[in-house]
């Protein structure tokens, strides 16, 4: 028996949009995908959660990307901090010789999220932000596919569309618990085309221009998301069932989004339990 052959994965306790290692996953594939899930979790509240100084947090990523370099080395780690993540993935990283530039790439995001928190720095236009979501999102559909044993260019890219429509679509559900954080992902030159900046959005749910920010914003996911869903029917089976459900999930959060208009600036949308018939009926017809 290995030393962390005990170690399962952890549960899904947060609040989540889409489906994560759901019973749609083909079953030998939810133990790595669940591990995965929490790595990228994990490093996410160690960035963003709790009171931490941004010195902290970043001396805790250094230590978690330590514990990562080990896992890959696959050198031991009785004793070392995180073992119902690093468990679980070194499980994964055996078995299915996950990518590390993946995982590390992940790191960066939040280390970059970290640093401009504590710098109060945004995006200048969308070309970064799309830089940042190639490592903050596009690595774990990428992890997703290698699971799946699929690696066609087609498929890559599609797959970076649908997951940077992801992000983005968190990025722009949020403002209402990220600006009061100084946290702002509306790129600024799109601010100040509707008279805005990203200094006065929390105030400027009713302004005239935050209405056309909003409607900018979704139609820019939404456009992204369209463009790689043709990914779902290169996914045989189950597979390609949670992806519909993924992907749905998504343009639902936009059609809030929509509704919302600037008021999604103080009000998060989120799915509700009676959103599922409709995911389910959109989903069929894809």
């Amino acid at each position: 028996m290995s030393e962390h052959q005990g170690v399962s994965p952890l549960p899904v306790t947060h609040y989540e949009n889409f489906p994560v290692a759901s019973w749609l996953c083909p079953p030998p594939l939810r133990a790595p995908i669940a591990a995965i899930y929490h790595f990228a979790r994990t490093a996410d509240d160690l960035a963003d959660e709790g009171d931490a100084t941004p010195s902290q947090r970043l001396e805790q990523l250094r230590a978690y990307r330590s514990a990562l370099d080990d896992a890959l080395a696959g050198r031991p780690q009785q004793g070392a901090p995180w073992p119902e993540v690093f468990g679980p993935l070194r499980q994964a990283i055996a078995h299915h010789r996950l990518p590390p530039e993946l995982l590390h790439a992940l790191l960066d995001a939040f280390v970059q999220d970290i640093e401009k928190t504590r710098d109060g720095t945004g995006y200048a236009n969308m070309v970064p932000l799309l830089d940042y979501c190639a490592r903050s999102a596009n690595p774990v559909g990428r992890l997703l596919l290698h699971l799946y044993g699929v690696g066609e260019a087609t498929a890559l890219s599609q797959s970076d569309d649908i997951c940077t429509a992801l992000q983005l679509i968190n990025f722009w559900q949020d403002p209402s618990r990220d600006l009061p954080r100084a946290r702002c992902y509306f790129p600024e030159d799109w601010c100040a085309q509707h008279g805005l900046t990203p200094a006065g959005l929390q105030n400027a749910a009713l302004a005239p221009g935050a209405d056309a920010l909003m409607a900018d914003c979704a139609a820019a996911a939404r456009r992204r998301m369209e463009r790689g869903a043709a990914l779902v029917r290169r996914l045989p089976g189950r597979a390609g069932w949670e992806l519909r459900l993924v992907v749905q999930g998504g343009l639902r959060i936009l059609d809030k989004i929509e509704r919302l208009q600037g008021r999604v600036l103080l009000v998060r949308p989120r799915l509700r339990p009676w959103d599922a018939p409709l995911l389910l009926w959109r989903a069929m017809w894809m």
